[in-house]
């Protein structure tokens, strides 16, 4: 009798079934919660590329009810914070309090029983790439979704450097390590802008600071409803302050530049950029090609780096991985001339320090010779902003392991062999894992 009891429980057990999808966490890391809040109480921290299974039939406004680590643990996660499903497999699990009737699988479909582990508390998943001190990333920020899709913003300008608009997707060709590429996406469209100005604020500005502000202005004056602005401020490490978030008022922007004020301090400007280019990054991302928008950071300083953390290996380590366009505005020419160690003066350095930071990520870079030039200069990147071609492909190369891909876009010449140079950020890192 018991034997014929457990064989009817089993089969009961294996009948009540659901599908399930397997998927990988994309951000740096994230929560399961209790229930599908960010208020809620978190259950477990997943790290990227935790292996999560989602229950289809627990999709509830945006959150995702899985189970990590075997079944051991459960919660809710929000549904940007994983990839695309990557395998399917049909699992036996017994139903859980509070969750909805699992869905039957027809008779003869194969299964998997798997026996329940006793509930047990478990350790996040340590992930070597995330130092163990830092605050992993709340689910309820902003999260930068990865996707093997490549976005790339192109300027196009002839041989006068005027931009070049009208070009059609026939006229560009993509390719990269020399292999050409797959045109999946291509608008003119105008998209929204979210930029930061970054402004140095050390002594060696004090002269142009009030000028600087105006030039802000003009930045400033330029948005549009959707486009959204940051400024920041820096002198030294310790001094790196966001003095007006993210906003569409420009009252709230002409306010914040004029409050800037300059202090002495060892100038960071590879820190201020590190840490400035993650934010932009990380707001308002989304993989959705309806929510894209232009990311750029325009940097005001003389380019002299006295005291960051951060090197310059680290820096465009970290702005490979991201779709920002840097502008940069070098008042360099106060800079010594004398050599130093490695055969270069502090002025040559600067100029190619903002030099490499504008072709590398495809920006511009601008040596003003006098003050006076700076309305000038803020038009021109406002007008370059908005004369952009959104281009994207998915990259032939699959490979992963971190490795430098170079971007090259390629455009065909114009009337009576006019030439037409692209402008684009100079690649991108392969995925890690």
């Amino acid at each position: 009798m018991k034997f014929l009891i457990s064989i009817t429980l089993t089969l009961l057990f294996a009948l009540s079934v659901f599908a399930q999808n397997q998927a990988e966490v994309i951000v740096t890391s994230t929560y399961l919660r209790k229930s599908p809040e960010t208020s809620a109480e978190k259950v477990q921290t997943v790290q990227k590329g935790d292996k999560v299974t989602i229950e289809k039939s627990q999709d509830k406004n945006g959150w995702y009810y899985v189970s990590i680590l075997n079944g051991i643990v459960k919660g809710w996660i929000r549904k940007d914070t994983i990839g695309s499903i990557v395998k399917a497999q049909i699992i036996a699990q017994k139903p859980q309090k509070n969750v909805s009737t699992p869905t039957p699988v027809p008779i003869g479909t194969p299964v998997i029983i798997i026996v329940p582990s006793p509930k047990v508390s478990v350790p996040p998943k340590p992930n070597p790439k995330i130092n163990p001190s830092a605050t992993p990333l709340e689910d309820d920020e902003v999260l930068r979704v990865e996707t093997e899709e490549i976005s790339l913003n192109v300027r196009v300008v002839n041989d006068g450097n005027r931009p070049i608009n009208n070009l059609k997707q026939s006229d560009f060709k993509i390719y990269e390590d020399d292999v050409l590429q797959p045109i999946t996406f291509f608008t003119t469209a105008e998209i929204p802008i979210i930029n930061a100005l970054v402004i140095d604020n050390s002594r060696s500005l004090r002269s142009q600071l009030g000028e600087v502000i105006v030039a802000g202005k003009i930045i400033v004056s330029a948005i549009r409803p959707k486009d959204e602005s940051t400024i920041v401020r820096f002198v030294s490490k310790d001094k790196i302050e966001v003095v007006q978030d993210f906003t569409s008022n420009k009252s709230s922007l002409d306010n914040a530049l004029n409050n800037l004020y300059v202090e002495g301090g060892q100038t960071a400007i590879i820190d201020a950029i590190y840490q400035t280019a993650k934010k932009v990054e990380q707001y308002q991302s989304s993989a959705k090609k309806e929510d894209v928008k232009l990311r750029s950071l325009i940097l005001v300083s003389d380019g002299d780096d006295r005291g960051s953390s951060y090197n310059e290996q680290q820096l465009f380590e970290l702005l490979r991985e991201f779709h920002i366009q840097i502008y940069a505005i070098g008042f360099v020419n106060d800079l010594s001339n004398e050599f130093e160690s490695g055969g270069k003066s502090r002025q040559e350095k600067a100029r190619t320090f903002l030099t490499r930071l504008a072709e590398e990520t495809g920006g511009k870079v601008y040596f003003p010779a006098a003050i006076n030039e700076l309305p000038n200069i803020a038009a021109d990147i406002s007008g370059e902003l908005r004369t952009q071609y959104l281009i994207s492909y998915n990259p032939t190369n699959t490979g992963r392991g971190g490795i430098f891909r170079q971007i090259k876009v390629v455009v065909t010449e114009g009337a009576n062999k006019e030439k037409r140079v692209a402008i684009t950020r100079s690649g991108r890192n392969s995925p890690t894992n």
